[in-house]
């Protein structure tokens, strides 16, 4: 028997009339919630903190699933190439208590949370995590004080604190569907009319074709695709799997992620004849997972930061990189006015 929330997020991809009569009600009050706290936001009743340094918040107005996470480590990775100290803060969702943490070799997901420990990992900057990601940012600058920018993974809705750039994630599947609402009835924070006050837009899985009708054709607009990189040993990241040897082979896909179906299409689409998929909730606490015997288990990132102390032989990882074009990074930089630090 399917779970209250389950039959929500299924009636957000495929919506049930019956179930928008009921829902739509709590939809519109949302709006008007959301509505005013952004007023006030704008408007100045509500108080917020401004950092020291210029800070981009890269958010969605989706309920997640929106691709995120690859589009801030591969932001943030070309602004340090281009010679900007950029620090990344996050709330750190799923993680074990709401304290202050700022991010060092030996920390874990109960310390951050699965998705800053893995950007952490992959880019290298100095990256903290808060309940109140004001906090979390004045952190980070009192243990790194030559930031030159901060990037917020997420944060889009939060008003506390003030940002210097917004840039929304927006998914290309959803760009052409008229059936889309707010919370409860839909998957929305946020309505659509909210993209166009963004600095840009960004849409994953999208092409220079996919166009959104509520946005004006001068409205700065970015595109994301993933790209997948060799599939990687747990307990050996120098140990590539090669699909084409894999025919004879029990294989299991796992994925505690917002849309695990991507995940399982991708690994299918690389030549994995996968004989079971287990769609694990998104941030599920994959460490505590007893995984069914298999020859081999093939996880998300996101999953292996929760697994890097356990001795699993059998699980493997795939990497993605997500690449943006035009140059998101360059955008940043000249909308800012920025200038790398001597």
């Amino acid at each position: 028997m399917p779970k209250l929330h389950q039959i929500i997020e299924q009636h957000w991809q495929r919506p049930k009339p019956w179930l928008s009569f009921l829902l739509s009600p709590l939809s519109r009050l949302f709006g008007l919630i959301a509505a005013r706290r952004r007023q006030h936001y704008l408007s100045g009743k509500t108080a917020c903190e401004k950092l020291a340094v210029p800070l981009v918040i890269v958010g969605n107005i989706h309920a997640g699933g929106s691709g995120k996470t690859p589009v801030v480590a591969a932001l943030v990775a070309s602004l340090q190439q281009r010679g900007f100290q950029t620090g990344i803060i996050s709330r750190g969702y799923g993680r074990k208590n709401n304290e202050v943490h700022v991010l060092t070799p030996n920390s874990t997901a109960q310390d951050a949370g699965d998705e800053p420990l893995l950007l952490y990992r992959q880019t290298g900057v100095p990256t903290a995590v808060a309940a109140k990601r004001a906090e979390a940012g004045k952190a980070l600058l009192a243990a790194y004080p030559n930031l030159d920018l901060i990037v917020a993974d997420d944060g889009l809705q939060h008003y506390a604190l003030a940002r210097d750039m917004e840039i929304i994630v927006f998914p290309a599947a959803d760009t052409g569907r008229r059936d889309l609402d707010l919370l409860p009835n839909g998957n929305l924070r946020e309505p659509l009319s909210r993209l166009a006050s963004a600095d840009a837009l960004l849409i994953s899985g999208g092409n220079t074709h996919t166009r959104l009708p509520c946005l004006s054709e001068n409205h700065p607009l970015f595109f994301s695709r993933l790209e997948t990189q060799p599939i990687y040993r747990l307990s050996n990241p120098q140990q590539k799997l090669n699909p084409g040897d894999t025919k004879n082979a029990n294989i299991i896909a796992a994925a505690g992620i917002a849309k695990p179906e991507r995940f399982f299409n991708t690994l299918t689409g690389m030549g994995l004849k996968l004989s079971q998929t287990l769609a694990l909730p998104d941030h599920a606490d994959i460490s505590q997972f007893e995984f069914p015997k298999a020859d081999i288990i093939v996880i998300t990132e996101k999953d292996a930061v929760k697994l890097s102390d356990r001795h699993l032989e059998n699980v493997w990882v795939l990497p993605v990189c997500a690449i943006i074009e035009p140059d998101l990074a360059s955008f940043v930089i000249q909308h800012l006015k920025l200038r790398p630090s001597e």
